[in-house]
């Protein structure tokens, strides 16, 4: 398998790389103090194309495939990752959503404006009292003549609080199960919609995140995607796509880090040498260098699979997990080669790690990736049933 990057791919990453060197990496610090999300930016991102380069063009897209929406959360996450995280969410989960279940009307009508960044999409799966165990969703949706009234409280919801399109996933039918959920969208302005607090974290701060109320909204019947009951099975694909793009993200992550620590132990000076002549420093940015490698070669490897219509979800949590586990690995050495500085917020590093942990939870935790890897080893007589 082939895994070179095509010319226009090259010039994808190219040109995104001076936008954010311009655009990006002066303000982030910036964001990431003032917990503010950029959204004239993300609008920029929009209209030179990057936020649909993976959608049909009809609607505005490139029609690229979903190794060139790799690159460009992966060139993100290297300047800002909570800009990356909102773009990504934006695209493979919303989006992403609306273009692969959703009708032609439905596309018709949301694409245009999501895919040119004009509008932000939201997609509300997780709740106070279900995460992994997604199932366990309490959000109710009941039919009433022409319409659902949807009532429940999500969770988490990156671009909750800044979204005008939101996914809602919601019980349609108590008694059956997973094949009870449906999936449903919801603009903004709809009456009863609103949001919650604003949750304050750890790291990821210029990407908001926020619970999404929904009481006694009401929305059309032709705002369910898909037939009655296909939400939950429609989720399980969005997110096996979505794990793509978040290993390229986290990989992303890993880069800048090592780029970071890389130019300052050129720089950091110590018993009369920069410190990037030691061999512990070169040993750190080798082993970097080298699981990043092995991280971008998982993603891609789960990215030509989907495209050529092959079975990925095993692929795709390998890669997931280890790019994870990659960036938390990676950021925690560029922390360590800056020794003290790099505790400090004068670097970036230490944003690079607090950025990095949500990697390992969120669309599915390691724990539940590893769960899903030997699910696959079980099936193929690797393990016992």
């Amino acid at each position: 398998m082939n895994f070179e990057l095509t010319d226009e791919q090259r010039q994808i990453r190219q040109t995104l790389t001076d936008f954010a060197e311009r655009e990006i990496k002066p303000h982030a610090a910036r964001w990431d103090r003032d917990q503010a999300f950029p959204r004239e930016v993300f609008g920029q991102l929009g209209s030179l194309g990057f936020l649909g380069v993976a959608f049909p063009e009809p609607y505005g897209g490139a029609g690229a495939d979903t190794l060139t929406q790799v690159v460009v959360v992966e060139g993100l996450a290297r300047y800002d990752a909570g800009l990356a995280l909102a773009c990504a969410a934006h695209m493979s989960l919303a989006s992403g959503h609306l273009a692969g279940f959703g009708s032609d009307a439905q596309r018709a009508r949301y694409l245009p404006d999501l895919v040119a960044g004009r509008k932000i999409g939201a997609w509300c799966l997780t709740e106070p009292g279900s995460g992994s165990d997604a199932a366990a969703m309490t959000t109710r949706a009941t039919r009433k003549g022409d319409n659902f009234i949807l009532n429940g409280t999500k969770m988490f919801i990156t671009n909750g609080g800044v979204a005008d399109v939101y996914v809602v996933m919601a019980v349609s039918d108590p008694g059956a199960a997973r094949t009870g959920i449906s999936a449903f969208i919801v603009e903004r302005g709809a009456k009863g919609l609103s949001t919650g607090r604003k949750i304050e974290k750890l790291g990821l701060r210029s990407s908001d995140t926020a619970e999404v109320i929904l009481d006694n909204v009401a929305v059309p019947a032709a705002s369910l995607i898909g037939e009655p009951g296909a939400g939950y099975a429609q989720a399980l694909k969005v997110l096996e796509a979505g794990r793509i793009g978040i290993a390229g993200w986290a990989t992303g992550i890993a880069r800048g880090a090592m780029e970071e620590a890389a130019a300052y132990a050129k720089e950091r000076r110590q018993f009369g040498q920069p410190i990037a002549s030691f061999q512990a420093i070169q040993w750190m940015i080798a082993d970097m260098a080298t699981r990043i490698d092995a991280a971008w070669l998982l993603t891609g490897r789960a990215a030509a699979l989907r495209d050529a219509g092959k079975p990925f979800a095993r692929e795709a949590s390998a890669a997931k997990l280890f790019a994870s586990e990659t960036a938390m690995w990676a950021t925690t050495k560029a922390v360590q080669i800056h020794g003290g500085y790099g505790y400090v917020t004068d670097f970036p590093v230490e944003r690079y790690m607090r950025d990095a942990k949500l990697a390992e939870i969120g669309e599915g935790t390691s724990e539940v990736q590893r769960m899903i890897i030997a699910k696959s080893l079980i099936k193929e007589g690797y393990l016992p049933a």
